[in-house]
């Protein structure tokens, strides 16, 4: 490891052979008839700026042991951040002591043995050595040419090293290793009447250009000065890849089978069963996961310890498959396949400005905010434009508008779809933080469902 680092050198991040004997010592004390242990290994350092300086910077780094026993149908389990062997005997006597007196559970899967996984390493080694210096470096980038400007800028930096190791009773043992970092920043202008926002989030610090981020949030802040309201209705969109990534996470987050097939879902088949083998978006649109994905690594396993696998989820714009969880999976008869924190979206060529050279008439839209959920059945969400939104016209940009509010759906996006840029890696969460791993193109779609304007700016 480089000397700067997440991980302080009193307690550097394990090893696999150190993770193993780690595991091995917990599960020797287990008495249960099915025994779990899982170690989370991790370093996780972040830093605040605002009105152009750094306000606050934290860093922590932490291992936690779960120990989880099982007897029969029933299961509980307790944790500790100490590695002696009175402290792991400890935490496991209370995980089988909580068994015991725990409701049956009658979904309760067999702890599952050895597993073959894909050979994904998700660390990087400039992701893990970005310290409190490295991360202020990276905010002077954002707030000097603020100031300079006569802007105010703040924004966010967060840095996660973690290792991941999982073995049970059965003989499984599973160890990996994941980077994550990401950076946000929102600059406005001195009178608080424009606001431009940029965001990036990777696995790799070294793939975030902090320059570049500062200089698309300072664009946007002086270009979207003096908003003129325009009424509110169905508009042609044209999505900035962090704006579609909004919207399409939440996609993702509700491809679950269960819920398909109890009818509570979108993904529901008419009469019964679920849409896999049916067209529900544009032919053009397909979604993946992938944890070698450079870029949206991802653990091979998941926290049971099953194995992770590439998996298409909508092909040309037909279901290919849900994401079933074990028990789900042996009761319906499939294979179990389960959804990793990570989604590719394909796409087309070009960017933004290609797309807003192409469009007569229609709404720019830099990001969404405060999105929740209005109906499960449609993947209907409702949300709010922020930090960027303006009016297309005769295929130039002309004038910043008023926020709105939407009522719409990822999948009334895609079936609306009228172009795609290239996909690129965005920061999609409301948090600032790493979130899902999701790569998304730009997007153009008409009928886009605006439902009232916002004065927030």
């Amino acid at each position: 490891m480089s000397p700067r680092s997440l991980f302080d050198g009193a307690s550097p991040p394990l090893s696999r052979d150190d993770a193993q004997a780690l595991t091995k010592r917990a599960l020797s004390f287990s008495k249960a008839e099915q025994a779990r242990v899982v170690i989370s290994n991790s370093a996780q350092g972040n830093t605040r700026f605002a009105v152009n300086q750094v306000s606050t910077s934290g860093d922590a780094t932490d291992t936690v042991i779960t120990v989880q026993s099982v007897f029969g149908k029933r299961a509980a389990s307790a944790s500790t951040n100490k590695r002696d062997d009175a402290s792991l005997k400890q935490t496991v006597e209370i995980s089988e002591r909580l068994a015991k007196l725990s409701p049956e559970n009658q979904e309760l899967m067999p702890e599952l043995g050895p597993q073959k996984y894909l050979d994904v390493d998700g660390w990087a080694a400039s992701s893990a050595a970005l310290d409190p210096a490295g991360r202020v470096s990276a905010v002077r980038r954002v707030t000097d040419p603020s100031a300079q400007a006569g802007l105010v800028a703040t924004g966010f930096i967060e840095a996660d090293a973690d290792v991941t190791a999982i073995a049970t009773s059965a003989g499984l043992f599973a160890y990996g290793r994941l980077t994550g970092t990401s950076m946000t920043t929102t600059v406005r202008t001195a009178d608080g009447q424009g606001s431009g926002w940029a965001g990036a989030a990777h696995s790799d610090w070294s793939k975030i250009d902090a320059s570049a981020l500062g200089q698309h949030a300072i664009d946007k802040a002086i270009r979207s000065r003096e908003p003129v309201a325009i009424e509110p209705g169905r508009y042609t969109v044209v999505l900035e890849p962090t704006a579609v990534g909004n919207l399409i996470q939440l996609l993702g987050f509700a491809m679950n089978a269960r819920n398909a097939d109890e009818g509570r879902s979108f993904f529901t088949k008419p009469g019964g069963g679920n849409k896999i083998g049916l067209k529900v978006m544009d032919e053009r649109v397909t979604l993946a996961s992938d944890p070698a994905d450079p870029d949206t690594k991802a653990y091979a396993f998941t926290p049971e310890g099953m194995a992770v696998k590439p998996t298409t989820w909508i092909k040309d714009g037909v279901v290919q498959t849900l994401s079933y969880d074990r028990y789900w999976a042996q009761k319906q008869g499939k294979e179990p396949t389960p959804f990793i924190r990570a989604l590719r979206m394909s796409g087309g060529s070009g960017g933004v400005d290609e797309l807003v050279a192409s469009t007569d008439r229609g709404i720019l839209v830099t990001r969404f905010w405060y999105i929740r959920p209005v109906d499960q059945r449609t993947i209907l969400y409702t949300g709010l434009t922020r930090d960027g939104t303006f009016l297309i016209e005769n295929g130039k940009v002309t004038k910043a508008v008023k926020n709105f509010r939407f009522n719409e759906s990822p999948i009334f996006l895609l079936n609306n779809l009228e172009a795609m840029g290239e996909p690129v890696r965005v920061s999609a969460s409301e948090d600032g933080g790493p979130g899902l791993a999701i790569v998304v193109p730009p997007i153009k779609a008409h009928d886009f469902n605006f439902t009232s304007l916002s004065d927030a700016i």
